[in-house]
């Protein structure tokens, strides 16, 4: 291979090994290797191959659970499922190419100095990253919380997009550091990073100990019941899979109880559409719904549980979750999905072009719901309610806080992604809405993870991936949870990046005025 393309794939390499669930290792520099690159290009097309190849290697490294998920969703066979992984690797973070794009047109458009440049050419990769557009919106910041580094506690104060913003902000000085890594000044640089990275850690330290206690406690029951997808999808089609998988929900939960006797628990928690059949005031009187409020009626346990329901304006079917109550009666209003996964529960532009549903006729027609407008409620409890990869939205989060949540439950079906990256990825990018907010998020998957989070951020037990499990957790939350920095001053961080931006923009047209 030509030695020219090594140092955009040495970046892709600290990139892709340094995102979960691997440690943050070169976060802090991984940028480097490909800003040396591209200062060194004087075409257009080199910076734009450069940042391709980046993009490409670490997508590949960090995200090749889509091989798995096109052989397991879309019943690809493993040959055509690793083309399709080739293909997203190329196209998936296209905001490495764009930002250098942009960076070197501008460079040689306004002539900027050096120092303006290299200023640029970090907050336009920055914003790029930021405002760029993925399926699965991840970011640098998650990594810190993977890897139990203090420092994620600032995401209460900047949330963890902010958290990637400084990430890679540190990219800039160690850039510096490295160019002048033979002089005292680039020692000092180097050293100041380190220094001021340690202090980031304390004062996370300080954040953490400084959180009010809790006043209140539930206990709850998680049961992951780990269907598999066939399984699933024949409880579409047939009555009998429904009965399993609905008995084996039921087993699971009995086993939970007799094992905790001694306690008293306040409700049970199953996962994302784990009721097998359509649930909802409408539905009543049908046999499963029937069931199960006997099941729980007989224990005087409430349960919240993911199910099926109906939407009655669009006449779509809904990804929902229900409270009902130790009668078994629903507690309304329930939830149903907002943010709906594309081409799993809708295909995209569908509105306006209907006919592209006659070539993607397995892909899943789901209504939307009504967004964080209410919050579920039971006794005194007041549950913020997310499904899925909604956990990933800090400002579906936000709102939820608004409402006055206490705590926020998370049901999940990571049952399409392996046991590999993807559901520790997940599992991280939820829980992190609890350090941005300060409040529990209790998370209940199909096939794991399931676990709870403390406002703290610390995690509780662990269910393991892929098999039956239940677990009981004691978790303390603030009946009124104060607004954290995040939550009041959410926009804080994009107005000073693009803020930035503006001025050096500013800076160099100025500079050029009075060259000429």
């Amino acid at each position: 291979m030509n030695k020219h393309w090594l140092l955009p794939i040495l970046s892709g390499i600290f990139i892709g090994t340094s995102y979960i669930p691997f440690p943050p290792w070169a976060s802090l520099f991984c940028f480097v290797p490909l800003w040396l690159f591209w200062m060194q290009q004087t075409r257009l097309k080199e910076v734009i191959i450069g940042g391709m190849i980046t993009s490409f290697v670490f997508t590949l490294i960090g995200f090749n659970w889509i091989t798995y998920l096109l052989h397991e969703f879309a019943h690809l066979p493993w040959f055509f499922a690793g083309i399709g992984m080739l293909v997203y690797a190329l196209v998936a973070h296209l905001f490495v190419p764009i930002a250098g794009g942009l960076w070197f047109w501008g460079k040689q458009k306004f002539n900027w100095s050096p120092s303006l440049s290299l200023g640029l050419l970090a907050l336009i990769t920055i914003l790029s990253e930021a405002n760029s557009f993925t399926l699965f919106d991840w970011n640098f910041g998650y990594s810190w919380y993977g890897a139990n580094i203090p420092v994620y506690q600032w995401a209460e104060i900047i949330g963890f997009s902010g958290l990637s913003a400084l990430t890679l902000l540190t990219n800039l000085p160690l850039y510096i550091a490295w160019q002048k890594r033979g002089q005292t000044c680039g020692k000092l640089i180097f050293a100041s990073v380190i220094v001021g990275f340690i202090l980031l850690n304390f004062g996370g330290l300080w954040l953490k100990n400084r959180l009010p206690q809790p006043d209140a406690s539930f206990t709850t029951l998680l049961v992951q019941a780990s269907t598999e997808n066939s399984e699933k999808m024949a409880a579409e089609l047939g009555e009998s899979s429904r009965e399993d998988i609905l008995k084996r929900y039921m087993a699971l939960t009995d086993q939970g109880i007799q094992a905790h006797k001694n306690l008293a628990i306040d409700f049970v928690l199953w996962p994302e559409t784990a009721f097998p059949a359509l649930l909802g005031d409408a539905f009543k009187a049908d046999p499963y719904p029937m069931a199960l409020a006997q099941f729980i009626r007989e224990r005087q346990l409430p349960l919240i549980t993911g199910a099926y329901s109906f939407e009655d304006t669009s006449r779509l079917i809904t990804n929902s979750l229900f409270v009902l109550d130790k009668e078994g009666n629903i507690i309304q209003p329930h939830y149903s999905k907002t943010i709906l996964l594309a081409f799993g529960e809708y295909i995209p532009g569908e509105q306006w072009f209907p006919g592209i549903r006659d070539w993607l006729p397995a892909t899943g027609q789901f209504a939307r719901g009504a967004g964080p407008t209410t919050l579920l409620t039971l006794n005194d409890y007041k549950m913020g309610a997310q499904i899925c990869y909604e956990g990933l939205f800090p400002q579906f989060s936000r709102e939820l806080a608004k409402l006055g949540a206490q705590f926020i439950v998370n049901t999940t079906n990571d049952s399409w992604y392996g046991t590999w990256q993807e559901p520790y990825q997940h599992l991280y990018m939820t829980l992190a809405r609890g350090v941005e907010f300060r409040r529990p998020v209790i998370r209940v998957t199909n096939t794991g993870i399931s676990t709870v989070s403390l406002a703290s951020g610390g995690i509780l037990e662990q269910s393991p991936i892929h098999k039956p499990w239940t677990g009981i957790y004691k978790v303390p939350y603030l009946k009124t949870p104060p607004t954290t920095f995040y939550q009041q001053w959410f926009w804080l961080m994009p107005i000073l990046l693009w803020g930035a931006l503006a001025v050096l923009l500013g800076f160099g047209i100025c500079s050029r005025f009075k060259q000429k």
